[in-house]
């Protein structure tokens, strides 16, 4: 089986939710929808697996200080997460929450293979720990804030805790971490990342406290009354309860390990030390990769409640449609670093790429099939050499150089690619002005339309994965059938003719990317993409 053919697993984080879901959420769950729609796409069997981590003290506390059951605040916050995922049009193949019975047994089951490799042992807890964070923090890595305040590396509070609790033996896995990092360089991507992560390695590891006495909103530790799990180690685990661990056969035997955890870059350590130790000592296999995007930010600005700057992603995607949000994040911000956007930059790109370039060029068209050929497409025409060169040109882009560049990750290189190709054809249309090959050379006219029509229908398959309901729409309008939209489908040189052998005519068409306006409330300010 080549790779290609392969099935293909793919996460997101598991999002905390004691908050409503912001943009950075939205980001991570665009970006991992369009790799799972491209590897899709290719023909290959896709997991998509997302959910919500909802155990730990900040949820137990957030739902102790408004009075009401962990449980309920969980249902509620979690609801707003499939609410995004619904608006942003996620194709997600299962959404875990942790507090799910399933994904209790997973954990269990984990843990259980840990300890029965050695790995976890009673003693007692004494050190920094940030509720914000759900992190254990070594004194040589704390700050210090107003008031003597202790500060985490991220900036949040650290208390000192005390307790009783299990610990993993992290210790033991320094060298094998070491080795897994030198022996598969993109296991941790991009390199910043795996650079952060080999000096923390390097500095030598400490085990882990992985249980807590202090509440009991968590996975159970089997066998250990009065204990509950680490909320990272059960959290991690949903990866794996996604699939129906510990199951072995269906989805976790088809589909793991992981080909990326697609991840922010504030929980790499999480999953790239933690994650591959627990797996290792459990006796399985380790993910492919852990991809650590970066940050976005408001205006250059990163949120917070106090700026009053964050910003919720469904009105984001209501102010300008999902597939214009989902394309300016992805073409705007090179995946991997940290991005900004704003209002007006999000209005500026969607009317540049999308309303004035793809959907002008594919509006004007079928516009001029319709008007000017009474809608029939052809194949009897005879091609010249500059529409054998845009046709060859637009199928080298959607064939090789998009998806090498997607492949890497690189989402916003291969946009670029892809935009080169619409300019491409805009500018053949230029050119080749079948408006005034209308009174003068019909038949040349005809085959400059036969081209256009081949061109648009590539270039929306291509850029489907980005743009899945404006692309399907357009492919709608142009008579291409739900089953070949599809790589596969552009590798068929037979399709032309085949379609026009069922006798489609193009009607009347209807632009598919409205040009924006900049709400009102947006203008004051020019923000960068």
């Amino acid at each position: 089986m080549s790779e290609h053919n392969a099935p293909f697993y793919i996460t997101t984080a598991i999002s905390y939710p004691n908050g409503r879901p912001h943009i950075g959420h939205a980001y991570e769950a665009i970006a991992t929808d369009v790799m799972a729609r491209f590897q899709r796409a290719r023909g290959r069997d896709v997991r998509l697996v997302t959910g919500t981590d909802e155990h730990g003290l900040k949820m137990f506390q957030t739902a102790r200080d408004q009075g009401r059951a962990t449980i309920d605040l969980a249902d509620e916050m979690s609801g707003y997460f499939r609410e995004m995922y619904a608006k942003l049009n996620i194709s997600y193949d299962n959404f875990m929450r942790t507090s799910d019975t399933a994904h209790h047994a997973a954990s269990q089951a984990i843990w259980k293979a840990m300890e029965a490799n050695g790995d976890l042992y009673l003693d007692r807890y004494e050190g920094w720990y940030s509720v914000r964070d759900e992190a254990f923090y070594d004194e040589s890595e704390l700050g210090d804030g107003e008031g003597g305040v202790r500060l985490s590396p991220q900036g949040t509070p650290v208390e000192w805790t005390v307790e009783e609790s299990w610990f993993f033996r992290l210790s033991n896995y320094q060298d094998r971490l070491l080795a897994l990092y030198n022996d598969n360089p993109d296991f941790i991507r991009p390199e910043s990342r795996r650079n952060e992560v080999l000096r923390f390695v390097e500095g030598g590891l400490k085990d882990l406290s992985v249980s807590r006495t202090s509440f009991d909103w968590g996975v159970p530790v089997p066998g250990s009354p009065g204990h509950v799990m680490y909320v990272w180690v059960d959290a991690l685990t949903t990866y794996l309860s996604g699939l129906g661990y510990p199951d072995p056969d269906g989805d976790f035997g088809k589909f793991w390990p992981a080909n990326i955890h697609m991840i922010g870059k504030d929980i790499v350590r999480f999953h790239t030390v933690y994650w591959p130790a627990f797996l290792m000592s459990a006796k399985l296999p380790l993910p492919q990769q852990v991809f650590g995007h970066g940050f976005l930010l408001n205006r250059g600005e990163k949120m917070s409640k106090s700026l009053g700057n964050v910003v919720d992603p469904m009105a984001l995607a209501d102010q300008f449609g999902v597939d214009a949000l989902r394309y300016y994040l992805l073409r705007e911000v090179s995946f991997g670093q940290d991005g900004t956007y704003s209002a007006e930059a999000i209005v500026r790109t969607a009317n540049a790429d999308l309303a004035n370039s793809f959907g002008n060029l594919a509006q004007r068209s079928l516009s001029m099939i319709f008007k000017n050929l009474d809608g029939v497409i052809s194949s009897d025409y005879a091609a010249a050499q500059d529409d054998i060169d845009l046709l060859a040109d637009i199928a080298e882009m959607a064939a090789v150089r998009l998806p090498r560049e997607f492949d890497q990750l690189a989402f916003s290189i291969g946009i670029e690619d892809w935009i080169r190709a619409v300019f491409a054809c805009n500018q053949y249309v230029d050119t080749q002005a079948p408006w005034a090959l209308r009174k003068t050379d019909p038949e040349r006219m005809r085959a400059v339309l036969m081209t256009l029509f081949q061109a648009v229908r590539t270039l929306a398959i291509a850029i489907r994965p980005v743009v899945p309901a404006a692309a399907d729409a357009l492919l709608d309008q142009m008579g291409i059938a739900g089953d070949a939209r599809d790589f596969a489908a552009l590798a068929d040189e037979d399709w032309f003719a085949q379609l026009v052998a069922s006798g489609f005519t193009v009607g009347q068409p209807v632009p598919i990317f409205p040009r924006l306006e900049l709400p009102a409330e947006a203008i004051g300010g020019e923000g960068e993409a």
